[in-house]
């Protein structure tokens, strides 16, 4: 299975994938969608949004994860961090893309153990965890930490699953 995530931003939008074998990870590919900041806020999300689609359409994901947005001090910062993120959204959508959400302090704790991590102390794990991996810069190590925490959250929820099931199994053959 091959998950992309993606880490919005107005300015550099972060996306990592990664390919989910068993109970490993290979890395594949990661990068950086930027839109022109001079640029009209309608322009500027095009951009990001033409940029993922090809992402998507070159590297043909199965799974999207993305960060969530938690509130700024800055209202303004805020809501351009928002319509990131729902292009985001609207591109795995527009692709027919499953897409699920994660805080970044589950992001952080998925990868570094702790949900108050630094962003090097993140980049460094997710180095660590994909080695050999050449990371594409801050915003693609922390779309690249996404991915990791969605491929930790389905194969805990597969076990899950696989224990309830056999639970299931067993309660009826009494």
């Amino acid at each position: 299975m091959r998950v992309i995530g993606l880490d919005p931003g107005l300015r550099r939008t972060g996306w990592g994938i990664v390919e989910i074998e068993d109970n490993r990870l290979r890395h594949i590919a990661n990068g950086v969608v930027a839109s022109v900041s001079d640029a009209d806020i309608a322009v500027r999300l095009l951009q990001l949004h033409e940029g993922l689609s090809a992402v998507l359409s070159d590297f043909a994901p199965d799974e999207v994860a993305v960060e969530e947005t938690l509130a700024n001090r800055n209202a303004s910062s805020t809501l351009k961090l928002g319509m990131a993120r729902g292009t985001a959204l609207l591109a795995a959508a527009l692709a027919g893309l499953p897409a699920v959400e994660y805080l970044p302090t589950r992001v952080k704790k998925a990868v570094v153990g702790t949900g108050n991590a630094k962003k090097e102390q993140v980049a460094m794990m997710v180095g660590h965890l994909l080695p050999g991996c050449a990371i594409a810069g801050p915003d693609a190590a922390d779309a690249l930490a996404v991915a990791i925490c969605h491929a930790h959250s389905r194969q805990s929820t597969r076990r899950w699953d696989a224990g309830a099931a056999k639970a299931a199994v067993a309660g009826t053959a009494r």
